[in-house]
């Protein structure tokens, strides 16, 4: 699959009325097809079927770079993978993306296709742990958003509690932040991690709830278990 096909493709699927609808929301200066996700992502299973690993980074280059929406959901999209090897070129690239990263919908496909990378190499958390200091809130947001996995372990082996400790001190470093977006995914992180140690929750929020903005403690708390 080319790129001139590929978009061509996605333009075919969208909707005009539903792309300037997207623009609003989304407040980006990108172009808009109005393409629904599950279309997205029908046309990336097609693209994936026949292709190599190369073919798909290549292509998921090529799309990303198209500065389209869609076209950028579905870069993301084609190198979610559990199992890739070597997958040193895929997180290459997946990193790239986090600067240019301006919205929540982006960020999380984005940050999607990264945890898988950083699950099969937890050594990349070096990297993510540089964007936790960046004035860009789409790229401090990543780091949280891209560590998420480590929130759904039921039974963490000793190093995976060490991540979670290590997630949880940058959490508490962006709590100078006075962004609200950057308190609330301060929040989202707990909440996941709540569903399995709600004791760990509830001892953060005693220690520093006092600096998160209210409606983050609200949010981080909202579905824990009473004390």
């Amino acid at each position: 699959m080319n790129i001139e096909d590929a978009l061509a493709e996605l333009a075919g699927r969208g909707d005009t009325y539903k792309a300037a609808e997207m623009a609003a929301y989304h407040k980006t200066a990108r172009r808009f097809f109005g393409v629904a996700n599950a279309a997205i992502f029908e046309c990336c299973a097609e693209w994936r079927a026949d292709a190599t690993l190369e073919e798909r980074i290549s292509l998921a280059r090529a799309l990303w770079d198209s500065d389209v929406h869609e076209a950028r959901v579905a870069a993301a999209k084609l190198l979610v993978q559990a199992r890739i090897n070597p997958d040193a070129e895929v997180w290459d690239l997946i990193a790239s993306w986090v600067p240019d990263l301006d919205c929540a919908a982006l960020s999380d496909h984005v940050c999607g296709a990264g945890s898988r990378r950083l699950i099969a190499d937890p050594s990349r958390l070096d990297l993510v742990e540089e964007w936790t200091t960046s004035e860009n809130r789409w790229v401090k947001r990543s780091a949280l958003v891209m560590t998420l996995p480590w929130t759904k372990q039921n039974h963490p082996k000793p190093h995976e509690l060490e991540v979670r400790e290590r997630v949880l001190g940058w959490s508490t470093s962006y709590l100078s932040d006075a962004d609200p977006m950057i308190h609330m995914t301060v929040a989202e992180w707990l909440r996941e991690l709540g569903r399995r140690d709600a004791a760990r929750v509830w001892a953060f929020l005693d220690d520093h709830g006092a600096a998160m903005k209210p409606h983050a403690v609200k949010d981080a708390s909202r579905k824990l278990p009473a004390r």
